[in-house]
C-alpha cells in the first residue's frame, strides 16, 4: 500500500535549522505528501518558509535532514541528494531572468538544447501556444512588459522537459493589471500540464484561482493542507486572512441571463447568481464568497434585494481575532460557507451547531 501511495505522488521531508539559531528551533520542519498532476499552492506569510520549502526541493538548499521522491523517483535521502543541475525539474523565479543578448525564441532555444531529454516539437508547439507568446519570439527581453517576460520564463522551463514545475511567487514583481493579464495563461497552464506545478504565493486572489491543493505554513511548519474548497472552509486556521475570509466554491454555468446580464452557477447542492461575463453554458467555474458578505436570517426574506439565499445549518461556531466578532461555519448540502457576525447577532439569534436557518449572499465573485 506505502508503494503505491509514493509512486502516486510527490514525497518531501525536510527540517532545516536556522543558521543563526542557538537552540533547537527550526526554520523549517515539513513533512508532505503532494498530488502528483495540478497545482499545489505553497500559501502562507511572508517568513513562513515558502521559498525554504521550494529551494529544498530544487536542492538550491541543503537541509539539515530530508527525503524527497517523486512519484517513486528517489531525489533525496538519508544516503542520497542529487544535485540541482540533475533534477528533473523547472523553476521560475519572481523575476524573469532571461538572457538579455537573446531573443525571446533564442532564450526557448537555449534551455531546449541544454534539457537533458530534448523536448519534443509538440510540447515546443505547446508551451509556445499555452503562454501565448509566439507574436513576441523575435524580441529582446528589454522589449518586453514584465508579463510578457514572465510568459516567456515559463515556458523556457516547460522546455527543460521537467517531471516538476516549482514556480516562486511569479507575478511578485509585476503590477495589479499586468498580474491580471498572465493569470488566465498561469489557468490554462495548471490544466494542461500533465506534471505537477508547486506555486509559492502569499496572495488570496492566486491561490482561489489556481490552486487545486493547498499547503498552509506559519512559522515553518504547516498549519493545514487538502483540497481548495476544503482547506478554506475551516475556520479554526491559525492565520488570520482578515477581509479575504471566505470560501471558493466549485461549479458550472447553468443558465444565462442576457435580459439582467447575470449568470447562474451550479455547484453540488446549490446554486448562486453571478455577473455573466459570457461563459459558456456547461464551463466549469469557481466562485469564490467572503464571510463578509454572507448574512443570517431565521426566515427566507422575499423582499430582500439580496438575489442569493441558501438553507443552511450551523456546523461550528469560533472566535475571530476581533473580540466584538465571531466566526461561523455554515453548512448547505456537502458544501460549506462562512459568516463573520457580531458577537450580539450570534446571540440574538441564539445560534449553536445544528441550528437551521438561512444565508444572505450579498455579493459572490466569479474568480475563474
Amino acid at each position: 500500500m506505502q508503494s503505491d501511495i509514493s509512486n502516486n505522488h510527490i514525497q518531501a521531508s525536510f527540517q532545516l535549522k536556522h543558521p543563526e539559531a542557538q537552540d533547537n528551533s527550526f526554520i523549517l520542519d515539513i513533512d508532505l505528501t503532494l498530488p502528483s498532476q495540478g497545482v499545489t499552492v505553497i500559501f502562507g506569510p511572508s517568513g513562513s518558509g515558502k521559498t525554504t520549502l521550494l529551494r529544498c526541493i530544487a536542492g538550491l538548499e541543503e537541509p539539515d535532514k530530508g527525503q524527497l521522491s517523486i512519484n517513486g523517483e528517489i531525489w533525496q535521502n538519508a544516503s542520497l541528494s542529487m544535485p540541482t543541475h540533475k533534477r528533473p525539474l523547472g523553476y521560475v523565479f519572481q523575476e524573469s531572468s532571461l538572457f538579455p543578448h537573446l531573443t525571446a525564441l533564442g532564450n526557448l532555444n537555449y534551455a531546449r538544447k541544454r534539457a537533458g531529454k530534448k523536448a519534443s516539437n509538440q510540447l515546443y508547439d505547446h508551451a509556445i501556444d499555452i503562454m501565448g507568446i509566439h507574436d513576441i519570439l523575435h524580441r529582446y527581453p528589454q522589449q518586453l512588459s514584465g508579463g510578457e517576460r514572465q510568459r516567456v520564463a515559463i515556458a523556457r522551463a516547460l522546455l527543460i522537459n521537467p517531471l516538476l514545475l516549482l514556480m516562486d511567487e511569479p507575478l511578485a514583481s509585476l503590477d495589479k493589471q499586468r498580474k491580471q493579464e498572465i493569470i488566465p495563461y498561469l489557468e490554462r497552464l495548471g490544466s494542461s500540464l500533465e506534471i505537477p506545478i508547486i506555486y509559492v504565493s502569499h496572495s488570496m486572489d492566486e491561490v482561489s484561482r489556481l490552486a487545486d491543493h493547498v499547503v498552509v505554513l506559519k512559522q515553518g511548519k504547516v498549519s493545514a493542507q487538502g483540497g481548495l474548497t476544503e482547506v478554506f472552509s475551516q475556520i479554526d486556521l491559525p492565520l488570520d486572512y482578515g477581509d479575504d475570509t471566505g470560501v471558493v466554491l466549485q461549479g458550472h454555468v447553468i443558465e444565462r441571463d442576457r435580459k439582467w446580464h447575470l449568470a447562474r452557477i451550479a455547484f453540488s447542492d446549490g446554486e448562486l447568481w453571478v455577473r455573466d461575463r459570457g461563459d459558456e453554458l456547461n464551463q466549469a467555474v469557481r466562485v469564490r464568497v467572503l464571510a463578509r458578505d454572507v448574512s443570517l436570517t431565521l426566515t427566507p426574506d422575499n423582499d430582500s434585494s439580496i438575489l442569493n439565499r441558501l438553507a443552511v445549518t450551523v456546523d461550528e461556531i469560533a472566535a475571530d481575532t476581533d473580540e466584538a466578532m465571531a466566526l461561523i461555519r455554515l453548512k448547505t448540502g456537502s458544501e460549506y460557507l462562512i459568516a463573520r457576525l457580531t458577537c450580539k447577532s450570534i446571540d440574538r439569534l441564539q445560534l449553536e451547531p445544528g441550528k437551521k436557518l438561512w444565508a444572505q449572499i450579498k455579493s459572490v465573485a466569479l474568480i475563474s
